[in-house]
């Protein structure tokens, strides 16, 4: 007897193609609305040089966030923005990061911004301990403010795994309080009578973000822009060992075989590392370098406008006070380290 059989269809294999379609389309909303904050920062930026567009971006993003009700289809975008394209923002960051200007400070300045950062995170940290505040809150908050701002928030955040209302939190008291020192460490640079140089030593190793480094630098005038940008190099430097020394903490803690154990230097800070010895080669021409700084502020403005899209008043108002505490506590330690350094070195006058 003949039997007959009727067989199944093949299964189809699978493809990645579809899946990558599906996952760029759910990028594309909020992608594109982070290009145009982008282009807007920028466009605010062109007209009004001394405002960064980095801090543009992250402000635009808070009353963005705090006036509209973001439909839920642009978060994929946003946090894409907020932690993909800002580590390759900070990658690139690297390439601006000449290390012979660095060395031209001099090894009273390094000194001085080894110990702003050293000292600025344990101060920091045992005054957070005292408020009763997290192990991650702190650490955000004083490598926030000892270091880089926002971007070092978000290197620590990829070791610590830190919640993300205490990123978030640390995020707006780095544009708080690093945007109310813009003002207040040139003026009393000039009530202390200190020397262009001198202050902006001062504002290199006390101000959290390189934009609002440069944006006091170019208040206090003269040959300070170009020593507090540089200065401010010099911490941004410390930001590889201080994330190598946090992940290296992260997997003496952890523990069990299903613990999640970082990389000891993230793959975003060894790329930094490597930008930085590509810089240093005098291998990429000048034009590459004016590229690779026009595509770096692009893409951390669009970070920063998804950080600042983040940032909810409620969530600011749930945190309490012990953060802005620490906040105000940390500012002032870290700019009292570098002022004392800048007397200790000599730069007084």
């Amino acid at each position: 007897m003949h039997t007959s059989t009727v067989s199944a269809p093949p299964s189809a294999a699978p493809t990645r193609g579809p899946s990558r379609l599906s996952a760029a389309t759910d990028l594309a909303p909020g992608l594109a609305l982070c290009a145009a904050a982008t282009a807007a920062a920028m466009g605010i930026n062109a007209f009004l040089p001394t405002v960064s567009p980095l801090l543009i971006a992250i402000v635009l993003g808070a009353v963005v966030a705090n006036v509209v009700d973001l439909p839920q289809r642009v978060r994929p975008g946003l946090t894409f923005s907020a932690k993909r394209l800002l580590r390759v923002g900070i990658a690139l960051l690297g390439l601006q990061l000449l290390l012979a200007d660095v060395l031209g400070l001099g090894w009273k300045v390094i000194v001085v911004v080894i110990a702003v950062v050293a000292l600025g995170i344990t101060g920091t940290m045992f005054v957070g301990g005292l408020l009763g505040l997290t192990w991650t809150q702190r650490i955000l908050i004083a490598c926030g403010f000892s270091i880089c701002g926002a971007a070092a928030v978000a290197a620590v955040d990829g070791v610590v795994d830190a919640k993300e209302e205490e990123v978030l939190t640390a995020v707006a008291l780095v544009v708080i309080f690093g945007t109310l020192m813009i003002p207040a460490v040139p003026l009393l640079a000039q009530a202390l009578g200190l020397s262009d140089e001198a202050a902006g030593v001062w504002a290199g190793g006390s101000i959290h973000e390189v934009a609002q480094v440069v944006a006091a630098g170019g208040v206090i005038g003269g040959a300070a822009l170009g020593v507090a940008a540089v200065t401010k190099l010099a911490r941004v430097l410390m930001l590889a060992p201080v994330i190598a020394i946090l992940g290296v903490r992260r997997r003496l803690t952890d523990s069990g075989a299903d613990a999640h154990r970082p990389p000891l230097v993230p793959l975003f800070v060894a790329a930094f590392l490597v930008c930085v010895a590509v810089r240093a080669s005098g291998l990429v021409p000048d034009v590459a370098l004016d590229v690779a700084s026009v595509v770096q502020t692009a893409l951390l403005t669009a970070a920063m406008f998804a950080l600042g899209a983040g940032v909810h008043v409620a969530t600011i108002k749930k945190v309490g006070a012990r953060p802005f505490v620490l906040a105000a506590i940390s500012t002032v330690w870290v700019a009292s380290i570098a002022l004392a350094g800048v007397f200790l070195a000599g730069l007084g006058s």
